[in-house]
């Protein structure tokens, strides 16, 4: 087993920057250098193994959009602000690029960047959006525990604090499931520790997409002297430090197969051993893992243990998206102005009618997060005045303008091809041959993706459109088919 490197690093925030001209790099380190410790990149899967390697998250990313394979596209950009925001939630992430349109940057805010910078830019005006940037973390740090309250009185929220009275002080294990920026880990540290009977008990955390996979092991279960090389001492796991507490399980879709079979053991009995010892322990800490992959498809595709799945999701959370949440967001939208108002010493922003209007009908595909990003650009910008609807348009991820009737049409199919869809179905049937369903469904989506992308020529927003789901989600569809066999 590898040794982990031993990064020293100062008081500074650690700033990364990815970009893949290292010129640029060269120059953003020695201008940034005497506010923040850096640490740079030049690719999307360099990054992600750096950071696997770090003792600290850093609390700013300044990101490149055109990063290789793809340095004249914005995919591994956008990619890269998805997967900084798995491994590090808190992360404050500036995309700094010279593919500035407006589009992309309303995709990259909707992603979860905190705010977009066209290149070229004045080092001193970067150093003052990353400064406001890391002094908006500092206040969430300083308002975590007003603004992790469970904010709606949608039919989602009530179903879902239903579901939280139902498992709270329950010993069992808990998976919640949401989307990216659906605040899973308010749920599980707000509600189903700190506001439970194991609220004085300990609470650990693990974000099983941060940590390298040769690390997982000895990070949850512990380690002996000599278990590996640098194992210098002894070392408890987070399983020993958790006690009769709460141990989280972050992205537990991100672990791997051979540690999915220990934590299956130690669920089923609490039984577990250090790595390099035979000595058997034993956990009675209460696991809650959280994901925002779709787990049963992963069961299906063998990329996640089926005994595992069924044991975690006993008692299964699901943490709503925004777009299902009605009105809630407007709730939302006044709780953050008045903490971000009040914690800046600023007079809140209000919204026009139109924008009001615009705020109700906007789906927030990022979520939360989107929706509080948004709350604090605009109190940045517009603190004590009224936001109108086309300003409040600037911030949001619309669509643009629609296709050609001719380009929709050739995706489009009427009755007598639904028709001749059933008949070809049962034919099909009738054979009696090996057949898959998910194979089948997974070789039809490849397919409407590829030709949406022909028809749209290559633009995917419009190819987005075309298959009538939103940007993001055809993005992560693409991404989950390239992943693949």
């Amino acid at each position: 087993m590898p040794r982990q490197p031993d990064i020293t690093l100062h008081d500074k925030p650690l700033l990364l920057i990815v970009d893949d001209d290292a010129l640029i790099c060269d120059t953003l380190s020695f201008s940034m250098s005497p506010l923040f410790e850096v640490l740079t990149s030049h690719s999307r899967s360099h990054c992600m193994q750096l950071l696997r390697q770090l003792r600290r998250m850093p609390e700013l990313a300044l990101v490149d959009l055109g990063l290789p394979p793809l340095p004249h596209r914005p995919d591994e950009g956008f990619a890269l602000i998805s997967e900084l925001l798995q491994v590090a939630p808190e992360i404050r992430i500036v995309v700094l690029s010279g593919q500035s349109d407006e589009g992309n940057a309303r995709h990259a805010r909707t992603l979860g960047a905190a705010e977009f910078v066209a290149k070229p830019c004045n080092p001193g005006d970067l150093q003052e959006v990353l400064k406001r940037a890391l002094t908006f973390r500092a206040l969430d740090e300083l308002g975590r525990d007003s603004a992790s309250a469970l904010i709606g009185n949608s039919p989602a929220m009530q179903k879902l604090r239903l579901q939280l009275r139902q498992y709270a002080d329950l010993p069992f294990p808990v998976l919640i499931e949401g989307e990216s920026g659906s605040g899973k880990e308010i749920i599980a540290a707000s509600c189903l520790h700190y506001d439970t009977r194991r609220r004085h008990k300990p609470f650990l955390a693990l974000n099983c997409a941060a940590v390298s996979p040769s690390l997982v092991e000895p990070t949850l279960f512990g380690y002996a002297r000599g278990a590996f090389t640098g194992a210098v001492t002894m070392r408890a796991g987070y399983f020993e430090e958790a006690g009769d507490g709460t141990l989280f399980l972050d992205e537990i879709g991100e672990l791997a197969l051979e540690l999915q079979a220990k934590l299956l053991r130690v669920l089923e009995n609490g039984e577990y051993q250090r790595v390099g010892e035979t000595q058997r322990r034993v956990s009675q800490a209460r696991i809650v893992a959280a994901t925002n992959r779709d787990l049963r498809r992963e069961v299906k595709s063998g990329n996640f243990r089926a005994d595992l799945y069924h044991r975690l999701s006993v008692c299964s959370i699901a943490a709503p998206p925004l777009r299902e949440m009605g009105d809630d967001r407007l709730l939302l939208l006044e709780h953050f102005r008045q903490l971000y108002a009040e914690q800046t010493q600023q007079p809140p922003f209000q919204l026009s009618a139109e924008a009001t209007a615009l705020w109700c009908a906007y789906a927030f595909p990022g979520n939360v997060r989107e929706l509080r990003n948004i709350v604090i650009r605009l109190i940045s910008k517009y603190c004590g005045q009224t936001v109108s609807g086309r300003a409040l348009e600037a911030e949001l991820d619309l669509p643009d303008e629609p296709l050609p009737v001719a380009a929709t049409s050739a995706m489009a199919f009427d009755d007598s091809s639904s028709e001749a869809m059933i008949a070809a179905a049962s034919h099909r049937l009738r054979q009696r041959e090996p057949f898959s369903l998910d194979r089948l469904l997974d070789a039809t989506e490849r397919g409407y993706i590829e030709a949406a992308l022909k028809l749209a020529h290559g633009n995917v927003s419009q190819a987005a459109r075309l298959l009538g789901i939103h940007r993001t989600t055809l993005y992560n569809r693409m991404e989950a088919s390239s992943r693949e066999p």
